[in-house]
């Protein structure tokens, strides 16, 4: 590949002159500059971007780390992510860390050393070792879909136990007492709080909590088509709200197996309006999440915390809406 001497001599004018016409940091003559590109075309000459960038300190790359890009929910949230950071001619790096704290601090690390601009993190759990680190060093950082009280970080958040308490309200609206619920993992936030909501819409509601109607998932299918087994040995059990749509989908299943019908015998709820959630059969009564607007929100964030690393830390909670289908009904 060519180097920037060897355009300037095919054009016939300086190496500096070449380096206003890639970089536009002064007028160059029109006919100077046909001439200089014309040569950059001759030569298949590319100029270092990279380098370019680190000169002027941004790469205009952002790191994104996601706990589980096999998951609709995540995969969906990148993907707004990426287009919003598209938008503003930022590029953006997709990391996978499979909910492993471990592997979340090596991506990390990674992301830190090939110094994209900031980093977006949709967390694998509450652990905070990864992040301080990275605060310490006055790292631009948003946390994304996670409340992590101790630290001082701009965070972009749905309201989770809003979102268990309208599930649970819509059921008991609609005559069930005896609801399950399929939880997620403990040490995430959101399903923490999803529970909360849930717990307390019963209690507003002046039923009682059946601890054995709570079970734990961890938000993929299988884990949900186990959870409802073990709940539908309780016959009162009318109705199930699972913490999100993959577990859902895999009570579905199991409803179906034990030779009941969704909604029946059984109402069905899930969380986050994935795609795949409408056409479900039936399709899939839901919590959905703002994820444009998440997407929104946080790459404004980092992107300002790029440019004012000394503001103030920002908190966003955003509303979430429940997607009436035909899962769930109204028992007397």
């Amino acid at each position: 590949m060519a180097n920037i001497r060897e355009v300037a001599e095919k054009a016939g004018v300086s190496v500096t002159t070449v380096s206003h016409v890639v970089n536009q940091t002064r007028f160059v003559a029109p006919d100077t500059e046909i001439r200089v590109r014309q040569a950059m075309k001759d030569l298949n000459f590319r100029p270092n971007i990279l380098a370019r960038s680190l000169r002027r300190g941004e790469t205009k790359t952002i790191g994104l780390i996601l706990p589980d890009s096999a998951n609709p929910f995540f995969a969906e949230s990148a993907r707004m992510l990426e287009e919003a950071a598209f938008r503003r001619s930022y590029s953006l790096i997709l990391c996978n860390s499979d909910g492993d704290i471990q592997k979340e601090r090596r991506y990390t690390d990674v992301l830190f050393n090939k110094q994209v601009d900031g980093i977006i993190f949709m967390a694998a759990g509450d652990d905070t070792q990864t992040l301080s680190d990275l605060i310490i060093r006055k790292f631009p950082v948003v946390i994304v879909d996670r409340i992590l009280d101790q630290m001082e970080v701009d965070a972009v958040i749905t309201d989770n136990h809003q979102s268990g308490y309208l599930a649970t309200r819509h059921l008991i609206e609609n005559g069930h007492t005896r609801i399950g619920i399929i939880r997620g993992p403990s040490n995430v936030t959101p399903s923490a709080q999803r529970v909360t909501g849930f717990q307390h819409a019963l209690s507003e509601a002046g039923i009682s909590i059946a601890s054995e109607l709570e079970v734990t998932g961890d938000f993929h299918s299988e884990s949900g088509y186990q959870a409802t087994k073990q709940l539908l040995k309780f016959p009162q059990l009318t109705a199930i709200f699972a913490c999100n749509d993959l577990m859902a989908i895999g009570a579905l299943r199991a409803i179906r197996e034990a030779g009941l019908s969704v909604p029946e015998d059984i109402s069905l709820i899930g969380h986050d309006d994935i795609e795949m959630a409408s056409y479900t059969q039936p399709a899939l009564t839901t919590i959905a999440q703002p994820i444009e607007q998440l997407a929104e929100t946080a790459i404004q964030y980092l992107l300002e915390r790029i440019e004012q690393p000394e503001i103030s830390p920002r908190r966003t909670v955003l509303p979430n809406e429940l997607i009436i289908r035909k899962s769930t009904r109204r028992i007397s």
